[in-house]
């Protein structure tokens, strides 16, 4: 289709762009004309570029040009649509390689009109280090790989060993760890631990393990051991308890009244927990070993997902996920089930209620590269080719129920009772929350319209004694803590212990760039400016921003914010006015967290560096309380930052540092496993090589380096 001729120069500006509109809504209506009927994803896209939406399709003509044929007025997929500039498609062979794709690109781009879940898949495992079967029990191996360990993991699983889970928190895997102990005495050791004992330990005192370190089992019974403990946690356990039964009764045959007796506490121990689980093993299918449960709630405009899992029989406890953009995700997906938008995904017992579209976004983002259990069990109906394509993209024949019972209803009512009472715990949080933000709004007379749009950014100084100097800046914005966009400053080339000199030196490197972005005119660099953050992480030590004139030009802006708080009294904020004053920037931002008398919590007054008179706010202020938040969290995330590059300079952990191939996790683990950078030194190449993730070459590499 040719491109419409340029508007002459004397048609008005307000016909022109209606012109423009009509013609750029044509070429979107021939584009979406030539589209094939065959699965595929598209993604929606305003003016801006900005993606709007990624959605997946059986037959991508039919459903995209739903979008545009139909009338949406005074609906969320009108508001989306009154957006649309282009379009994109991506056509693929099926609708598993549909929901790939869809899942990857919700979470690339992360659209505005998707129902957005965090990408948290870290979940940990119980770990059984080289089990019988795994290829590292032999002979000649060894002791610590003849005795296999039990541990909890968390990370990337591989062939060599055996992993149990997942687990819906650490303190499961915990939990679970005990129990193994109690009834089947494996060690939880480090292997050098284990290699280098002369005699028991205290878990062999109190009966939590068998001594293997010093001999006190054999390697043959070990094994038994072991194998009986993968069968537990495989959902095996009645087999269990008779085996355990007939070597009871085989040791009080031979009058060896003492181990009988040791493993009839085995078997008190194990049907105790059992008992606790209030579950009949006995009674339950063979698709009830391994279940996930979902349980959906949507209320005032959030939404909550508690997963809880089931693995071997035994219910390891509930996870609660809540999800972005619930508003706009739920209504389109309800908005086209009612005009029939949704008719060439929807099986016969769809249902696109708000908490069915936030099962289906869950289900999609959640399980796309994590194992998937054989029987999903959720609170509300969802689509059933949803389901297949799980299972042809997971190679698992998934199937989904959302009108269970007997055990497994018990187990949904379970978790939706979790996931209701989640989420009024959260929409009581985030009340409250909103409640502070409007009461400092008030205090400090903000002129800004919109509560959640306030950003605070919050100052702090930490050294021991002059040394390792560290500042931070934490960032306040949407009623929370936006812990992605903090940023810590190693301060340098000032006086130890001057605190003014460094807020100085941070003030300055953190505004100077968008001072000059405020004096160009730069619209994003103001207060109230929908301007992009740098991202920064969470690490420790690190010098994360470097001076304004030595910084390279990066792609978006941090804006100004609508509040400098500074934890300091008169010094403080004078020395900050001073920046402000050089870089020609809004004096009344600044604010000081002063100490108030006998430096007592809730007697803190508030210093202004535009000439306000001090206030001072009651101790039970909302507005205080929010202050004390963003203040303390300014203090944790500085001196964290200040021991950990203190701990570096002092024990030189550069030095592994500057090895390569030693990144931040296996350094942890170095100095976890031997106790500090003197026991990696001391450490011979076969010690350091039995750590995770060291191979034998870099062992020899870190072993050069330290000597």
């Amino acid at each position: 289709m040719s491109e419409p001729a340029e508007p002459s120069k004397s048609v008005p500006p307000a016909q022109a762009q209606p012109a423009a509109e009509a013609a750029a809504r044509e070429r979107l209506l021939a584009e979406v004309a030539a589209l094939p009927g065959l699965p595929g994803v598209y993604r929606w896209f305003d003016a801006a570029g900005q993606v709007l939406y990624v959605g997946k399709a059986r037959n991508l003509k039919k459903r995209v040009s739903s979008y545009l044929h139909r009338d949406h007025d005074g609906t969320r997929i009108g508001s989306m649509v009154s957006r649309i500039a282009r379009l994109e498609t991506t056509v693929v062979r099926s609708e598993a390689e549909a929901l790939l794709l869809e899942n990857n690109l919700i979470k690339t781009l992360a659209p505005r009109f998707n129902i957005l879940f965090r990408d948290d898949k870290s979940y940990p495992y119980l770990k059984i280090n080289g089990a019988p079967g795994s290829g590292t029990d032999g002979a000649g191996a060894p002791a610590a790989s003849r005795f296999p360990r039990m541990s909890y993991f968390r990370g990337a699983v591989d062939r060599k060993h055996r992993y149990f889970g997942p687990y819906p928190n650490a303190w499961a895997v915990k939990q679970t760890i005990q129990l193994m102990q109690k009834v089947f005495r494996l060690r939880t050791c480090e292997d050098t631990v284990f290699n280098h004992r002369s005699r028991p330990c205290l878990l062999y005192q109190i009966q939590r393990c068998t001594g293997p370190c010093v001999g006190l089992v054999s390697r043959d019974d070990y094994a038994r051991d072991v194998r009986d403990a993968e069968r537990f946690l495989l959902g095996e356990t009645q087999a269990v308890i008779d085996d355990l039964q007939a070597q009871m009764m085989a040791w009080a045959e031979a009058l060896e009244f003492e181990k009988a007796a040791e493993l009839r506490d085995r078997i008190g121990s194990l049907s105790r927990v059992l008992h606790q689980q209030s579950v009949e093993l006995s009674s339950l299918s063979a698709l009830d070993k391994d279940v996930d449960i979902l349980a959906a709630k949507v209320a005032g405009g959030r939404a909550c997902v508690n997963l809880a899992m089931v693995r071997g029989g035994r219910h390891l406890g509930d996870r609660a996920y809540f999800p972005t953009h619930v508003d706009e995700g739920a209504a389109i997906s309800a908005d086209a089930a009612d005009e029939r938008f949704e008719e060439d995904l929807a099986g016969p017992e769809a249902s696109h209620s708000p908490e069915a579209a936030v099962l289906e976004a869950f289900i999609v983002q959640h399980y796309i590269g994590q194992p998937v259990p054989p029987q999903l069990v959720t609170s509300h109906a969802v689509n059933a080719e949803l389901v297949e394509a799980l299972s042809a993209a997971s190679g698992v024949r998934v199937r989904a129920q959302h009108q269970p019972r007997e055990q497994r209803r018990i187990w949904l009512e379970m978790a939706a009772k979790g996931a209701e009472l989640s989420l009024a715990r959260l929409l009581a949080e985030e009340g409250s929350q909103q409640q502070r933000t409007r009461a400092l709004i008030e205090a400090l007379d903000v002129d800004i319209a919109d509560p959640a749009t306030l950003r605070v950014e919050c100052f702090d100084i930490s050294h021991t004694a002059g040394e390792a100097t560290q500042a931070s800046c934490v960032v306040f914005e949407g009623h929370q803590m936006q812990s992605a966009q903090y940023r810590r400053f190693n301060i340098e080339g000032i006086t130890g212990g001057d605190d003014y000199a460094a807020m100085r030196q941070v003030l300055t490197r953190r505004y100077a760039r968008l001072a000059e972005a405020v004096a160009a005119g730069r619209s994003d660099a103001l207060p109230h400016a929908a301007g992009q953050v740098e991202p920064v992480a969470d690490a420790a030590g690190g010098d994360s921003a470097k001076p304004a004139a030595a910084a390279k030009p990066r792609r978006g802006l941090a804006r100004l914010p609508d509040l400098v708080l500074v934890d300091g009294g008169r010094g403080q904020v004078s020395m900050a006015r001073e920046v402000f004053e050089e870089l020609g920037l809004d004096l009344s931002l600044i604010v000081g967290v002063e100490k108030g008398e006998g430096r007592k919590v809730g007697l803190e007054e508030l210093v202004f560096a535009d000439g306000r008179e001090k206030v001072r706010l009651g101790h039970d202020s909302a507005a205080l309380m929010l202050v004390a938040q963003i203040r303390d969290e300014a203090h944790r995330f500085a001196i964290t930052g200040m021991r950990a590059r203190r701990a570096s300079v002092r024990t030189g952990g550069s030095r592994l540092e500057d090895i390569a191939g030693v990144g931040p996790r296996k350094r942890a683990r170095l100095l976890q496993r031997f106790g500090g950078l003197r026991g990696v030194a001391s450490a011979g190449v076969d010690d350091l090589a039995s750590v995770e993730g060291i191979s034998r070459e870099l062992a020899e590499e870190i072993y050069r380096a330290l000597h």
